[in-house]
C-alpha cells in the first residue's frame, strides 16, 4: 500500500516498478493499492510526512514497511515477501 499525503499525491514512479515486478513474477499474490493518510484514521501515524511510505501486508498482517521511494529496497522487500 502506497500511503501518501493529500498535498503531494501517490508516488507514480513506483506504480511502474510494481507493475514490472508483477509482470516478471506473474504472481496473483502481489496487489498494489494507494491510500491517503489524511482520510483514513488507521493511517494517522503516517500523516505529515514528506516521503512516501509503503506498507506490505500478508494475510491481513503488516509484515514490512519501506519509507521513501527506494526502488532497489522496494523490489527486495517485495520479492522477500512473495
Amino acid at each position: 500500500v502506497d500511503v501518501y499525503q493529500a498535498w503531494c499525491g501517490p508516488c507514480k514512479p513506483v506504480v511502474n516498478l510494481f507493475q514490472k515486478i508483477k509482470n516478471e513474477v506473474g504472481s496473483n499474490l502481489l496487489h498494489f493499492a494507494v491510500a491517503e493518510a489524511d482520510s483514513i484514521d488507521a493511517l494517522e501515524k503516517y500523516r505529515g510526512q514528506c516521503e512516501p511510505v509503503f506498507l506490505f501486508y500478508t494475510g491481513g498482517e503488516l509484515v514490512a514497511v519501506v519509507r521513501g521511494a527506494d526502488a532497489p529496497l522496494l523490489q527486495k522487500t517485495i520479492l522477500k515477501q512473495l
